[in-house]
């Protein structure tokens, strides 16, 4: 279906938190992982990337930002109030969309002030892999038939990782952000889905001029697949 472009407003600066809690921790059975389980792992991947991204990236001073152990890595999450609170409720609404099977893509566009030329933009693309039925089998999205065989939350968590450090070493290969950066949530959805007023329309953010593109790892619940892409403005005119 066509989708939706969605963009996550930000709230004023010195906005009050409402967040009381810390990201959404899977629930998953040991046998399958339910679409309730699954959307909670791949909500929490956002926010810890989403982190990983604004630290990697200098888009926010890298002393408001402290260390927590996450995936079998030492991630860096915010201490920024307003940033804390405006991904609270991005991801909220996320969970929410994927709960509908809605979401798409989660897109991060990392956009010069000054200039306001989008220079990165950080895409992770949703796919519903596997459906459960009314007995809580697992099948296959595409034929519901197929039985899928579970994934293990170790096996998860381990290929998760791998993009985590992908994102990490990122800073080997994009070009040096030179001038203060912003940043923006974009989310895919269905062209039906219901849309709260925090959020707005909004274009796709495309780099101007053509792009290079970096693939990174993907990951599965058996429920979803997440796989991510970098694409960045070349210094090279």
């Amino acid at each position: 279906p066509e989708a939706a472009v969605l963009r996550g407003r930000e709230p004023p600066v010195g906005a009050s938190p409402r967040a009381r809690g810390a990201m959404a921790t899977a629930q998953a059975t040991k046998n399958t992982i339910t679409l309730k389980g699954s959307t909670a792992i791949v909500t929490e991947f956002f926010g810890y990337a989403v982190n990983s991204i604004l630290y990697q990236r200098g888009i926010y001073p890298p002393e408001t930002f402290e260390r927590k152990q996450k995936y079998g890595l030492g991630m860096l999450v915010t201490t920024d109030d307003g940033l804390k609170t405006y991904l609270v409720s991005v991801l909220q609404q996320i969970n929410d969309w994927m709960m509908t099977k809605a979401l798409q893509k989660l897109v991060l566009v990392v956009t010069a002030v000054g200039s306001k030329e989008v220079l990165e933009r950080w895409v992770f693309d949703v796919e519903q892999e596997g459906v459960e039925t009314a007995d809580g089998k697992l099948v296959d999205a595409k034929d519901g038939s197929t039985i899928k065989p579970a994934k293990s939350e170790k096996e998860i968590t381990g290929e998760i990782s791998a993009i985590i450090r992908q994102i990490t070493a990122s800073v080997t290969f994009l070009p040096l952000l030179e001038e203060a950066c912003t940043f923006d949530l974009l989310a895919y959805t269905d062209a039906d889905s219901t849309v709260p007023v925090e959020w707005e329309e909004s274009d796709a953010r495309n780099i101007a001029n053509g792009a290079e593109q970096v693939k990174l790892r993907s990951f599965s619940t058996a429920v979803h697949k997440v796989e991510g892409m970098v694409s960045y403005k070349s210094n090279e005119d």
